[in-house]
């Protein structure tokens, strides 16, 4: 998501939509700025929003996904694969995203009641007019794994009670998940038996978030973490 001014700056911006309001970020040259969490309503006065990008990128929070190995995938069976890991109602909307690093197809519903990744989607637009498709939060975790150089990989989301995690060791993807947890706490403890389950050292282990975290949810992560980081 890049922006480039007369200086020869270059800006990018991407956008987490969740239906308690959304977090933007602008990174200029390498440098980050996060908006932090903002309500909903903050959408139309929101200077971020009033220019135009080379790219934008925009991500939903949907706890309804599934990863399907391309052998498995059937496009026309979308219901079937993921009724199987998820509650659906009759009126989700089903769609599918390729995933090809680890040969597999994620399948979801983006039907979470909240219209404003189409307003931001219809307003930050490219430099060329175009429009940035609106992905899966999980979407973006998986790709964020090629960004990190560590032997053990572990990135996660937290957003209207439900935690999002992605766990992989080198090219091997060991977990991708989303768990109910009504509070900070419960999300640390679905991080540490995750790490448990699947006998990673966390002392060892940088943990990467890509929203943003109070303070004293970061010092706790420290506790049991070599590192917190952000993506």
């Amino acid at each position: 998501m890049q922006e480039t001014g007369n200086s020869g700056s270059v800006r990018s911006i991407s956008v987490q939509v969740s239906l308690s309001g959304y977090v933007s970020r602008i990174e200029t040259d390498g440098v980050s700025d996060s908006s932090g969490w903002m309500s909903a309503d903050r959408f139309f006065t929101d200077a971020r929003f009033q220019r135009r990008y080379d790219d934008v990128s925009i991500s939903v929070f949907t706890p309804k996904f599934t990863l399907v190995p391309e052998h498995f995938f059937d496009p026309l069976s979308l219901r079937e694969l993921l009724g199987d890991v998820a509650d659906l109602d009759d009126s989700d909307h089903l769609s599918y995203e390729p995933v090809p690093e680890f040969k597999a197809y994620l399948v979801y519903s983006d039907s979470m009641g909240e219209t404003l990744s189409r307003a931001i989607a219809d307003t930050v637009r490219r430099a060329d007019g175009s429009k940035a498709a609106i992905l899966p939060e999980i979407r973006y975790m998986l790709s964020g794994l090629e960004d990190i150089s560590d032997y053990n990989k572990v990135v996660a989301s937290y957003a209207d009670g439900y935690l999002y995690l992605v766990i992989s060791q080198g090219r091997s993807l060991l977990l991708c998940n989303s768990y109910r947890a009504a509070d900070f706490v419960t999300a640390e403890y679905f991080i540490f038996l995750a790490m448990k389950k699947l006998q990673l050292n966390m002392e060892m282990t940088t943990v990467y978030f890509r929203t943003p975290l109070k303070s004293e949810e970061e010092m706790s992560l420290y506790r049991y973490f070599k590192a917190v980081d952000y993506l």
